[in-house]
């Protein structure tokens, strides 16, 4: 058993994404479902909603709309749109266990190279997305 995490203890790494992004997710749908209720509230009483209110709808989505370089930026003078920083990130990566897999660091070339070949993919996903995704309005 003892043998079985020294061996796999890199799973808790993407575990611990899954575990967070799927509670992310929930909170999301809990506070979507919270807002809903209260406007169904005000429906049901014939008054009009707050704005902040109806802007609360969708204020998710132009956050991540603005993550992702869809939207317009506040800042988007001071640093590059983020599909270009994930394609330099990935392609570092990428580069970093092709040479682990040259040089068979630690005895695990074939290791290496599995992770160097979804980098590379990863990256070259971000850069077609980046390149022939949409791009914000003028």
């Amino acid at each position: 058993m003892e043998d079985l995490f020294r061996s796999y203890w890199w799973l808790v790494f993407p575990l611990g994404w899954f575990v967070a992004m799927g509670f992310s997710s929930w909170m999301n749908y809990r506070r979507q479902r919270d807002t809903l209720d209260l406007l169904r509230t005000y429906a049901e009483k014939g008054q009009e909603p707050p704005a902040e209110l109806l802007r609360a709808i969708t204020r998710r989505e132009e956050a991540e709309a603005e993550m992702w370089g869809v939207g317009e930026s506040k800042h988007s003078s001071d640093r590059p749109w983020p599909w270009q920083s994930m394609v330099v990130m990935f392609a570092v990566l990428c580069a970093g266990f092709t040479w682990a897999h040259f040089t068979d660091l630690y005895g695990a070339g074939e290791a290496f190279a599995i992770v160097a070949f979804t980098m590379g993919a990863v990256c070259l996903a971000f850069l077609v997305s980046g390149i022939f995704g949409r791009r914000p309005k003028a």
